[in-house]
């Protein structure tokens, strides 16, 4: 039985696959390596923007969340700094809760007020409803609020 005439006249079928393949690994390996892109930023009045402190562990420990409008995020907490990109709902929900995800970009790898290493890539998904006053919230597991930390209080006069 006589081999398939080639596809394109000229270029040795081997040769042909070989480029088809060269380009696939190219294209996986570019998807790889781009850097993950997030949702849009959140609106530009939106009232996650700023400072925002937790005390844990009855005042011994505190974190601070710097949530910027480019839709990334500063956390210290305790020895750990950490970098998040974030996107968040621009309304509440009919419930009165915003969708919060969150992704870590990056770590210093020193342990956070708990004890524990945040592990860059780790995502989270969380629910925030606000106080009416805009100056703290509860972050919770879900559109309800049985699982909650909190409050939050807003830091004013601290730079983003």
């Amino acid at each position: 039985m006589p081999s398939p005439a080639p596809r394109h006249p000229g270029i040795d079928p081997l040769l042909a696959l070989a480029g088809r393949l060269l380009l696939l690994a190219s294209t996986v390996l570019l998807a790889l390596l781009a850097p993950a892109s997030h949702a849009a930023p959140p609106l530009p009045n939106h009232p996650i923007i700023g400072v925002w402190r937790l005390s844990l562990d009855a005042g011994r420990c505190a974190e601070t969340y710097r949530f910027r409008d480019d839709g990334t995020s500063l956390v210290t907490s305790a020895s750990e700094v950490s970098e998040s990109a974030f996107a968040i709902n621009d309304k509440p929900s009919a419930r009165g809760f915003y969708k919060l995800e969150d992704r870590v970009v990056k770590d210093n790898g020193k342990p956070d007020c708990s004890g524990e290493v945040m592990q860059v890539g780790t995502s989270a998904t969380n629910y925030l409803q606000f106080h009416p006053s805009g100056n703290m919230f509860l972050m919770c597991a879900s559109e309800a609020l049985d699982v909650c930390i909190g409050p939050f209080e807003r830091i004013r006069g601290e730079q983003i």
